[in-house]
């Protein structure tokens, strides 16, 4: 049998230590001030020691209360993650594992149309890109490239397929031979990209020399500036083509890898709107593309005539 102190004063200590100010305490819990200072001299009598010191208008943590605040404030985040795992309202926080690239360049310029139609419901987004698990993870839905299998114990919403394929910025050479001999940029996260994609494309790539990156978004900003050429899939750079900062000599290929929303089997309203506007949102994305990828799909005939011609 547990023997604890109010759970009214705990909370209201831990607040009050964690923000400095039994006011801006009182503010988050919505409550009086004088509410907040009776819990916290209640606390302090059971516990038999002082938890603040000094003058009233600024006090501080005594040696006692800040043995007691990280283990409060970690035991109040559990509780709230645990609470939200079988919370099943229409509004209040949604929790988001993202690419980090995939985030930036294609859900963020997006996310102001769901926030539009859902203002109830607050998207928190985190970066992410190694393997679901939500056993142990607290996040309602996760957004992932790749083949598969995923994991059982969630719902696999299918986006879109991925199509990569070399970028370079819009001043450099156009020409297919030339192009073929920028300098190669690749990164840690997908190094086999270049591989790949001459092996899919069927054509063979130039220069090796290049510089390889922490993060895709690194890469793609390199190659934005002018420091050679990379492979990328479609959604990261779709807006910078069609802005001409980037040109796409090749047109894109079919990767084999999909882009998935994953979502908990267990009930969640709030999950299943943020999953349906995003799979609609990808359909969107993909129809609009369509026409894109013929055009690309054109001049990557006429390109790749030029670099096998030039060999």
């Amino acid at each position: 049998m547990r023997h604890m102190p109010s759970l009214n004063a705990l909370r209201a200590f831990e607040a009050a230590g964690r923000l400095g100010l039994m006011k801006l305490a009182a503010e988050e819990l919505n409550v009086t001030h004088s509410a907040i200072s009776r819990q916290i001299q209640h606390l302090e009598e059971v516990l038999g020691t002082p938890l603040f010191e000094g003058p009233k208008h600024a006090p501080k943590l005594t040696e006692a209360g800040r043995i007691l605040i990280p283990g409060l404030s970690a035991a109040f985040d559990q509780i709230d993650a645990t609470v939200r795992l079988v919370s099943d309202t229409q509004d209040g926080v949604l929790d988001v594992s993202c690419l980090g690239t995939f985030l930036m360049k294609w859900l963020i310029p997006r996310l102001h149309r769901f926030r539009s139609d859902h203002p109830s419901i607050d998207v928190r987004l985190s970066t992410a890109d190694s393997p679901v698990d939500f056993s142990r993870e607290s996040f309602d839905v996760a957004i992932r490239v790749g083949t598969g299998p995923w994991p059982d114990d969630c719902e696999v919403i299918p986006l879109f397929s991925e199509r990569f394929g070399p970028v370079h910025a819009g001043n450099l050479p156009a020409d297919g031979g030339s192009v073929m001999r920028l300098p190669r940029l690749s990164t840690q996260t997908r190094r086999s990209a270049w591989v790949d994609w001459t092996r899919l494309s069927g054509i063979k790539a130039g220069a090796e020399s290049g510089t390889e990156f922490e993060h895709f978004y690194f890469m793609l900003e390199a190659a934005v500036g002018g420091l050679g050429m990379c492979i990328a899939p479609w959604p990261l750079v779709a807006d910078d083509i069609k802005a001409g900062r980037l040109i796409a000599p090749f047109g894109f290929t079919e990767s084999g890898q999909s882009y998935v929303a994953l979502r908990r089997h267990r009930r969640n309203t709030k999950a299943s709107t943020f999953c349906e506007w995003l799979r609609k949102a990808a359909t969107e994305f993909d129809r609009e593309s369509i026409t894109d990828m013929d055009h690309f799909a054109a001049g990557a005939r006429e390109m790749s005539s030029i670099s096998l011609a030039s060999k």
